[in-house]
C-alpha cells in the first residue's frame, strides 16, 4: 500500500481553495491535490456513503492504489469506495449517467478545450481507448465547455481523437458537483470507477494515460 493520503472528508482549508478555484473554472485550471467528502445530492451528481454498497470494493482498490505510480502516481484513493452518480450527455445528445456504464470498469474524464493540459492529454486518452477499450473497460471523456458543440468536436476532429465516444456537459454541472464533493478543482479531473459504480480513486491533473503504468492501474482495476 502506498503512503498517499486517501480522499475522506475535506479540511477546511481545502473547501475555501474549492471554492476560489470554482470561482476562475472555464478560464484557468488549477491543480492541486484534493480530499473527498461526504454525503451530497447536488445537480450534476450524487456520491453517496452508503457502506453496504461497495463493500467489496475495498481489497480492489488496495490492488489499484499499489499500481498507481510512475506516470499516475497523483491518482489517490477515495476512503471508502462508494457509489457515484454523474449526469451528462451522450453521443447522440441522450441523457446518461455514470450508472448507465455498470458492468464496466470506466475511468471518467473532465476536460475542456480552453484548458491545455486538458488537450495535450487527450491523445493519451484515445490511445487508452484503443488499446483498452471494450466491453470491460471504457474512457468517458466528457468535455464541459459552455455552449454549442462546434469547439469540442473541432478540437477532436484536428487532433485525431477518433476511439472517444462524444461525452458533453455544457452546464458544467458535473464539475460543479464534483467541486462541491472536494474531488474537482480544476481541469483535468480524473475518477476511477469500478463495475458497479464505485469511485476507487480520483486525480486533479493530466497523466500519461497511454504509458505502461496507467495500463498496469487499469488491468488491475478491471481485475485481470
Amino acid at each position: 500500500m502506498t503512503n498517499k493520503r486517501p480522499l475522506g472528508l475535506p479540511p477546511a482549508r481545502l473547501i475555501v481553495i474549492a471554492a476560489v478555484a470554482g470561482l476562475i473554472a472555464g478560464a484557468v485550471a488549477v491543480y492541486v491535490r484534493t480530499a473527498g467528502s461526504g454525503n451530497a445530492n447536488v445537480a450534476g451528481a450524487e456520491v453517496a456513503l452508503a457502506g453496504g454498497a461497495c463493500e467489496g470494493t475495498a481489497e480492489l482498490a488496495r490492488r489499484v492504489d499499489e499500481l498507481a505510480r510512475g506516470e499516475v502516481a497523483a491518482m489517490t484513493p477515495v476512503e471508502p469506495p462508494r457509489p457515484v452518480a454523474l449526469s451528462f450527455k451522450g453521443p447522440e445528445g441522450q441523457d446518461l449517467q455514470t450508472t448507465d456504464f455498470q458492468g464496466k470498469t470506466v475511468l471518467l474524464n473532465l476536460w475542456a478545450t480552453w484548458c491545455g493540459p486538458c488537450r495535450e492529454e487527450m491523445p493519451a486518452l484515445n490511445t487508452l481507448q484503443t488499446d483498452m477499450g471494450g466491453e470491460d473497460f471504457e474512457v468517458v471523456a466528457v468535455n464541459i465547455d459552455t455552449g454549442t458543440d462546434e469547439k469540442p468536436k473541432a478540437f477532436l476532429a484536428e487532433t485525431g481523437v477518433d476511439a472517444l465516444g462524444y461525452y458533453r456537459d455544457s452546464s458544467m454541472g458535473v464539475f460543479n458537483a464534483l467541486k462541491k464533493e472536494g474531488l474537482a478543482f480544476g481541469l483535468p479531473v480524473t475518477l476511477l470507477l469500478d463495475r458497479n459504480g464505485c469511485l476507487v480513486s480520483a486525480m486533479n491533473g493530466p497523466a500519461a494515460w497511454d504509458s505502461p503504468d496507467a495500463k498496469a492501474m487499469i488491468s488491475a482495476a478491471k481485475g485481470s
